[in-house]
């Protein structure tokens, strides 16, 4: 226990005044007396704490380590233990704060990539993209499709997984699109009839594959489907691989829906 001096008399600093000088709580500086890492040296004869010159110095020393990463028993071993190999433990901390530094570049760089996918939605140059996506690919679509998409929870899913993938990643991405169109073709040159087990495999296909954009529920594949067959862009795309294949893919898929339990006349995009 320290000195009980008169209040009107006492030298030092109240718990009030050194948490606004060192910028900590009240409450830590409570705690560190209970466990004996800081104590004020001095008390009013009201039982206030009061910090020396002395104490202060011990806790600006606490407060050093404590930025630094250290834990309060290290901290304890470090003010308290003079054979403690301070150097060593500060190296040590050192090497955990660079660590920490690489980690958070390494968010940070993950940020921008992030930020820009949503910006942007495809993180490839127009070289790139005519490589991987063909010569027929137009690289101002993922353009028009942030300002028509930007914001919904679709465009962010997709903007999520563009942030992770670079040209080798859309290759794999962009083959099994190819490898699924094939089969459409295939399936409808042998005469697939919506409905059957066969188109049905090829509609559950279609999701998985899709997935690699952004999760599509069978409400949502409905309405995509007929987007496929009533849009000149997308049908003349289908219907290029297969003649009618647009309009085929589009029972499949609403033979597949009432199968599941929906309407495809009424199902919405959800």
């Amino acid at each position: 226990m320290g000195h009980v001096l008169d209040a009107a008399d006492a030298e030092g600093l109240t718990v009030g005044q050194v948490s606004a000088r060192l910028g900590v709580t009240v409450r830590a500086l409570h705690h560190w007396d209970e466990i004996g890492l800081a104590r004020p040296s001095l008390r009013t004869a009201a039982g206030y704490r009061l910090y020396t010159a002395g104490d202060l110095e011990r806790l600006h020393r606490v407060v050093v380590y404590r930025e630094l990463g250290l834990g309060l028993d290290r901290i304890r071993a470090v003010l308290d233990d003079s054979a403690a190999d301070v150097p060593g433990a500060l190296r040590a901390q050192r090497a955990l704060v660079t660590e920490r530094i690489d980690r958070l570049r390494r968010l940070g760089a993950g940020l921008d990539r992030m930020i820009e996918a949503q910006e942007r939605g495809l993180l490839l140059t127009a070289e790139q993209q005519a490589a991987i996506f063909g010569p027929g690919w137009d690289p101002d679509w993922p353009a028009r499709a942030g300002e028509r998409y930007g914001g919904t929870a679709q465009w962010s899913q997709y903007a999520e997984r563009s942030a992770s993938r670079g040209p080798e990643e859309w290759r794999a991405v962009t083959a099994a699109v190819a490898g699924f169109e094939r089969a459409l073709g295939e399936a409808v040159d042998a005469g697939v009839a919506p409905g059957s087990p066969e188109a049905d495999l090829l509609i559950e296909r279609h999701r998985k594959v899709f997935a690699s954009y952004f999760p599509l529920t069978r409400r949502m594949q409905v309405c995509l489907a007929r987007t496929f067959e009533a849009d000149p862009g997308f049908a003349a795309h289908y219907d290029g691989i297969r003649a009618g294949l647009a309009s085929w893919f589009r029972r499949a898929v609403d033979a597949s829906a009432r199968a599941h339990g929906i309407d495809p006349d009424t199902a919405t995009w959800q």
